[in-house]
């Protein structure tokens, strides 16, 4: 595709990004039905916020961009938050049921918590720490046989 066609299809940045943005939202949607239709609960849950830190962590330099499309366009911050409030509710809902996962847990609560990991200082180790911080919520989430 060249350099013409691409303004004819997207002739802003922000719409480009926009496009992207919902697409790649629409994936993880779909990545979480296909992790639970492959695995156990909770290692589909946590398998799908992996996969959401990797997509952060490629998203940080985009992070100016992302800004100005969500404060100029209030309705996609919108939709794309519950895309993916109703995404990880699924994954916890069914973890849930399965006894895997704590039944007191809140979905937006975990979501905050992985959101959260965006804002840790952009070092080298930034991916490791992340996927970390991901193991640290898994920990929490999981119940475990009394001692």
């Amino acid at each position: 595709m060249g350099i013409g066609t691409l303004y004819r299809h997207f002739p802003t940045r922000e719409h480009l990004v926009e496009v992207v943005y919902r697409r790649e939202l629409e994936l993880f949607a779909v990545a979480a039905t296909e992790l639970m239709a492959e695995n156990a609960p909770d290692i589909a849950l946590a398998e799908w916020m992996h996969r959401f830190v990797s997509y952060m962590a490629a998203k940080r330099g985009m992070a100016s961009s992302l800004k100005l499309l969500f404060t100029s366009n209030a309705a996609l911050f919108t939709e794309g938050s519950a895309l993916m409030n109703s995404t990880l509710d699924k994954l916890l809902r069914t973890a849930t049921e399965a006894g895997t996962i704590k039944s007191d847990i809140e979905t937006t609560d975990v979501l905050y918590t992985l959101f959260g990991t965006y804002s840790t200082p952009d070092t080298p180790d930034w991916r490791a720490r992340a996927h970390r911080i991901v193991r640290l919520i898994m920990d929490g989430l999981r119940i475990r046989p009394e001692a």
